[in-house]
């Protein structure tokens, strides 16, 4: 998992730079973290705009 790019949980598609993506994970527990981009890639699971169904 450390040092591979993001990808869509559906679809496999890497998430690039300014990308629209969708994030499912849960609120956190801490406050006051900085490293927002490492904390998404660890924690979260990425969906993008187009496996994206509201």
């Amino acid at each position: 998992m450390f040092g591979e790019e993001p990808e869509c949980v559906k679809c496999g598609k890497e998430i690039k730079g300014d990308d629209v993506v969708f994030i499912k994970m849960r609120y956190p527990r801490r406050k006051g973290f900085t490293e927002i981009k490492a904390y998404l890639k660890n924690e979260g699971r990425f969906i993008c705009k187009d496996c994206y169904q509201p």
